[in-house]
């Protein structure tokens, strides 16, 4: 289907706010797809918080170079691209179960940031657990030297009131008897 080039200049604008606004950017590639497929892929998609869109890869390059990002050997055959717009590695998680489970999409590369993936780098990426438990566990380890010395500097006085309360039930008890 031919595009005018008024329609080819808003689909390249577009395609420039879709990567301006993305963290990461995945792109796969697709064999006998059904509408059932993307409509399956993209329900999962927009839960991790992205959008998933079928692009036209000369158009894609056209707004690769507006954004500055040189390396576009990705965008060539057939291609989707999948916008993360919160969460990277949440998109690159669903996009790598999707092409593992299926026959009909393969990653074929992607971006962070400026920088390119490769598809192994895009499933190690997906391989990351996901946001709320990486910021946990980096609070977990700030955390671990100040509760450790909290624990320390309570200890004397912890023993102390243990003495103090064996001796005064020590005391108690020839009263008592």
């Amino acid at each position: 289907m031919a595009f005018s080039k008024q329609h080819k200049n808003k689909l390249v604008a577009q395609y420039t706010d879709w990567v301006r606004q993305s963290q990461g950017i995945f792109v796969l590639t697709y064999t006998k797809m059904s509408m059932k497929d993307i409509d399956t892929l993209r329900a999962k998609v927009r839960e991790a918080g992205g959008e998933i869109h079928v692009v036209k890869n000369t158009l894609m390059k056209l707004a690769m170079d507006e954004v500055g990002i040189a390396e576009k050997g990705v965008f060539e055959g057939s291609s989707i691209a999948g916008f993360a717009f919160s969460d990277a590695p949440a998109l690159a998680k669903v996009l790598s179960e999707a092409s593992a489970k299926s026959e009909i999409f393969a990653i074929k590369g992607g971006y962070l940031g400026k920088e390119a993936l490769t598809a192994s780098q895009v499933k190690a990426l997906a391989d990351l657990p996901p946001l709320p438990v990486m910021r946990a566990m980096l609070l977990g380890t700030l955390l671990a030297p100040a509760s450790k010395l909290v624990r320390t500097l309570a200890e004397p006085a912890r023993g102390l009131a243990a003495v103090i309360k064996a001796y005064s039930e020590q005391e108690a008890k020839p009263a008592a008897a």
